[in-house]
């Protein structure tokens, strides 16, 4: 069982910065894939960036490619977004989550088991 907690949201200027931070807790943390999603009102909840345990293997949405990094520290039981250049189109409510098959990248939100609450990016323009 892990318990995923998000952190760093805010509103931000068009062109802006902000960094998202995932804390979790159990002793396993380093066997799992972590991925960021988000969800836009009235829109599905998509992927943004996923990153492996093993090998630390990553992917990005289209979207957020060249302005997004995913990174994970499995010291400290943390995953982050970091994330660039926003966009207004970037505003939603970005989720941390957590897969315990740390080899694969997956894209769908139904191969995770583990959500934060989620924390709110607006970006204005």
């Amino acid at each position: 069982q892990v318990q995923l907690v998000e952190s760093g949201g805010g509103l931000v200027q068009a062109g802006g910065s902000l960094r998202l931070s995932c804390a979790a807790n159990g002793r396993t943390f380093s066997t799992y894939t972590m991925a960021w999603f988000r969800q836009a009102p009235g829109k599905e909840r998509e992927i943004v960036a996923v990153v492996t345990s093993i090998g630390g293997a990553t992917y990005y949405a289209e979207s957020v490619k060249g302005r997004f990094t995913i990174s994970r520290d499995n010291a400290e039981n943390t995953a982050a977004l970091q994330m660039n250049s926003l966009k207004p189109e970037d505003t939603a409510v970005y989720y941390c989550a957590a897969d315990d098959d740390g080899r694969v990248i997956y894209t769908n939100r139904r191969s995770y088991e583990y959500w934060g609450q989620g924390t709110q990016v607006t970006v204005s323009s």
